[in-house]
């Protein structure tokens, strides 16, 4: 990979049980660009991306070997502060879960842990990560409303925003445009077209047209192997394997 990577997985295994989730990924995901993730459902995406900050550990009788690297640092090492690893990664899942809250608070709700305590200091902060999720010029006037008052594509980039107010480097999102409307989905992803030079974005997509419109680079995964990966171009018009060829096509789903 030309590009610089920002995260390295190395025999990544998951499983629940008996059930082998994901078997040996190894790949690599550039920095400050779209990664795809794609495949049939329950073939692994989602798990991949939770492996990747550590969302699996909670889980009933999961089990995980290998290595996720970020900056060389390997997340899964003895030791590591789970807490900070997962301020790094933000995370966007399909459905927006906003904090029963106001608007103001949603987003200031991340800062005020970490210690930022000034009013002005977090209005200013509330302002601009309102401004960089597409949304502050919608509620500026009803910052104190509660955040539930919001539409459901209006809380997704609440939800945006309140990740982004955290100051990770990477955005893990799952499927995150699979409960909007039309509308609203077209407002996520220039939202995260515009945030890709500042941020290395990750996202779970069963919409292959989403996905070519978006993606820099894709991994495509089949039942909990990983079958192929590469720039999107490469992989949308001129696969190698037979089986991304096949989903790109259709023909197996």
């Amino acid at each position: 990979m030309r590009e610089k990577p920002h995260l390295q997985i190395e025999n990544l295994n998951v499983s629940y049980g008996t059930i082998t989730a994901l078997k040996n990924i190894t790949v690599d995901i550039p920095e400050k660009k779209i990664t795809a993730i794609i495949g049939p459902s329950g073939c692994g995406k989602s798990t991949l991306l939770r492996a990747m900050n550590r969302l699996l550990e909670d889980a009933d009788e999961v089990a995980i070997s290998g290595n996720v690297f970020v900056n060389n640092e390997d997340i899964y090492a003895s030791g590591n502060n789970v807490t900070q690893i997962r301020k790094k990664m933000g995370l966007l899942s399909q459905k927006p879960y906003t904090l029963p809250m106001s608007i103001f608070d949603n987003v200031a709700y991340g800062p005020r842990i970490h210690g930022m305590k000034k009013k002005s200091e977090l209005e200013r902060t509330v302002c601009h990560y309102l401004t960089i999720s597409g949304l502050w010029d919608e509620v500026k006037d009803r910052l104190h409303d509660p955040a539930s008052r919001l539409s459901i594509g209006q809380q997704q980039r609440l939800c945006l925003a309140r990740g982004l107010a955290v100051e990770p480097e990477i955005i893990l999102a799952d499927e995150p445009t699979s409960s909007l409307d039309p509308i609203s989905s077209q407002k996520i992803e220039a939202e995260f077209k515009k945030l890709k030079d500042r941020y290395t974005i990750i996202m779970v997509t069963h919409i292959l047209r989403q996905a070519r419109r978006l993606a820099d680079y894709v991994i495509f995964i089949y039942l909990g192997e990983l079958i192929e990966h590469g720039p999107a171009q490469l992989i949308f018009e001129n696969p190698e394997h037979k089986k991304t060829k096949e989903y790109i096509q259709g023909i197996i789903s």
